[in-house]
């Protein structure tokens, strides 16, 4: 990861830890810009847009995470709980059991299988 990235990653965590959600929203939306690839930046995003209601930008950052690391525990929690408040319930139930399975040691994609 680049210094930049941490950098700005840090930032907008500190911002977010200080209630300033919407100064966090943006260096999160700074930080994928400069690595779309970065899975904590995009996971960070999801979560500050769920929690200031933003819905549907919430639901796309959060598949970005997800399709970035697909055995991650908690990116599929995060993803359930967006669908839940979209009012989407099978698609909840899809990444909820997703998390189920990973809960238990299973894998959603091997890791040997990706690029």
């Amino acid at each position: 990861m680049s210094e930049a990235i941490q950098e700005t990653f840090d930032d907008a965590s500190g911002q977010l830890a200080i209630g300033e959600l919407e100064e966090a929203t943006a260096l999160y939306r700074k930080c994928v810009e400069l690595d779309p690839t970065h899975f904590d930046s995009w996971h960070a995003l999801s979560m500050v847009l769920l929690k200031t209601d933003h819905l549907k930008e919430a639901l796309g950052a959060s598949l970005q995470a997800t399709s970035l690391q697909p055995n991650d525990l908690l990116a599929w929690t995060a993803l359930s709980q967006i669908y839940v408040r979209l009012h989407d319930i099978p698609n909840a139930e899809a990444a909820k059991a997703n998390s189920r399975i990973l809960s238990l040691g299973g894998k959603i994609v091997r890791e040997e299988n990706r690029e």
